[in-house]
């Protein structure tokens, strides 16, 4: 499902990750841990294709998605495959406070060229999975902190992607939505089969996921079968 191979950046003489190369089996659930600073993040746009890696001449480096490789595509062809194959969950929702719920989960799905009528038809369908079937029209400021983060998910899913990045996505959550939010993880990947990529803090969803790889100062030190 997912390919990358010598991944390496730097941001002037700042070297973040020291040629990084892994492989996530389909319906597979990895969680990336280790201290800040080790490049976690970095690694997780880069695999998302919101980064590219720094070239390192005599050296092939790229990220492949679902057999296809991502390096040199144009902008509108990336962001169409992007659209199509990667859901994003962040720590911070990310909703816009001006559109409901629903229509928050809409707009993916209608950037891809879905109408509004169907969209709204299968945001529906995610958000009752998600129990928020009585929140379609509340506004993000009338949504609780875990009801906000489970509406970010459904947007994440509304184009039904290969994979799901999440980085640190129970970080702004109390303990309690938390627990909730990563047993949902295991619902979706049993549910509807997405892949899952998730850079996180806490070590209760870290060790939940079928591997954890251990990051330190830009490369990857070590990786626990957790299944």
């Amino acid at each position: 499902m997912i390919k990358a191979v010598n991944i390496h950046k730097s941001f002037g003489s700042l070297e973040v990750l020291r040629g990084v190369s892994l492989e996530v089996a389909p319906r597979e659930i990895v969680s990336i841990v280790g201290p800040s600073g080790a490049g976690k993040t970095t690694l997780l746009q880069i695999l998302g294709t919101l980064d590219t890696p720094t070239p390192v001449k005599g050296m092939d480096s790229y990220v492949q998605i679902n057999s296809v490789r991502t390096d040199g595509m144009k902008d509108k062809t990336l962001s169409a495959f992007r659209n199509k194959n990667i859901g994003f969950i962040f720590q911070f929702h990310r909703l816009l406070p001006e559109f409901s719920a629903i229509e928050n989960v809409c707009l993916p799905a209608m950037i891809s060229g879905k109408s509004l009528t169907e969209a709204k038809k299968e945001a529906s369908e995610i958000l009752d999975f998600l129990s928020l079937s009585h929140r379609y029209t509340h506004y993000p400021n009338e949504l609780s902190g875990g009801e906000q983060q489970r509406v970010s998910v459904a947007r994440a899913l509304i184009c039904h992607p290969e994979v799901i990045f999440a980085d640190e996505p129970s970080g702004n959550l109390d303990s309690h939505n938390a627990d909730e939010l990563h047993r949902l993880f295991l619902s979706l990947r049993d549910t509807f089969g997405q892949t899952f990529v998730i850079v996180t803090h806490n070590h209760s969803l870290a060790d939940m996921a079928d591997r954890r790889m251990e990051m330190r100062d830009g490369m990857i030190e070590n990786i626990v079968n957790l299944k």
